[in-house]
């Protein structure tokens, strides 16, 4: 899951992006309306974490014009004004969850994964293909009913070839979808992660690799009985 954090007071956005990417999520932070509006414009995000009071572009004037956007991002917006009347603007001006600070970084994240799943065109709740089902609630998976012990990585590059198959995902796709605009494209993180998860998985095979083309979750072939 992409996830925009956009919060002025950066130690806070810190702290809420790398709680978020220890969930597994890819997360890149703006510290102002403007960062925002071209982050926005370069990368697909599912999810932005938006507060109210910016400099650059106001938090008011970002929202609506994501929700003017023809592909969809979701809007949790963040505020230290919790009152009613503030739960009711915000969400008039197009904002899909409002929270207000100070709140608990669990229910932040219940929220950010609620969004997502909402989000138009999202998948269903458990992704199956093949023998391998994984539910992004639960944040459980496995394979022929056995579970599986993900790193939150892993678990991420799982949904991500769930959630695309049978299609392809290349190497820069699953970086773009699981890291975030710091990962280096010329890294092998995406190899090792991906062999660390073929181990976890188990034989025979379901992750299938085409050179020039990328990744993919694929019915497993049974051996032939002697």
């Amino acid at each position: 899951m992409r996830v925009l954090v956009v919060e002025d007071a950066r130690e806070l956005a810190e702290v809420v992006a790398e709680g978020l990417r220890d969930q597994g999520m890819a997360v890149d932070v703006a510290h102002d309306g403007l960062e925002a509006a071209a982050k926005l414009d370069a990368t697909a995000y599912e999810v932005v974490v938006l507060d109210r009071d910016l400099p650059g572009i106001h938090g008011d004037t970002l929202c609506r014009m994501i929700t003017e956007r023809d592909d969809r991002v979701m809007v949790l917006m963040l505020t230290a004004a919790g009152s009613p009347g503030d739960r009711v603007s915000g969400l008039t001006l197009g904002a899909d969850d409002y929270l207000a600070k100070p709140f608990h970084f669990p229910e932040l994240v219940l929220r950010v994964r609620a969004l997502a799943r909402r989000r138009p065109g999202a998948r269903a709740l458990v992704l199956r293909a093949a023998d391998v089902e994984l539910d992004p609630v639960r944040r459980t998976a496995a394979r022929s009913g056995r579970l599986l012990e993900l790193s939150g990585k892993e678990f991420a590059v799982l949904e991500a070839l769930l959630s695309a198959s049978p299609a392809f995902l290349s190497a820069e796709d699953l970086l773009e979808r699981v890291w975030d605009e710091h990962a280096d494209p010329f890294t092998n993180t995406v190899t090792v992660t991906i062999s660390r998860l073929r181990r976890k998985l188990g034989d025979p095979p379901v992750i299938t690799t085409t050179p020039g083309v990328g990744y993919r979750i694929t019915d497993p072939v049974t051996p032939p009985r002697p």
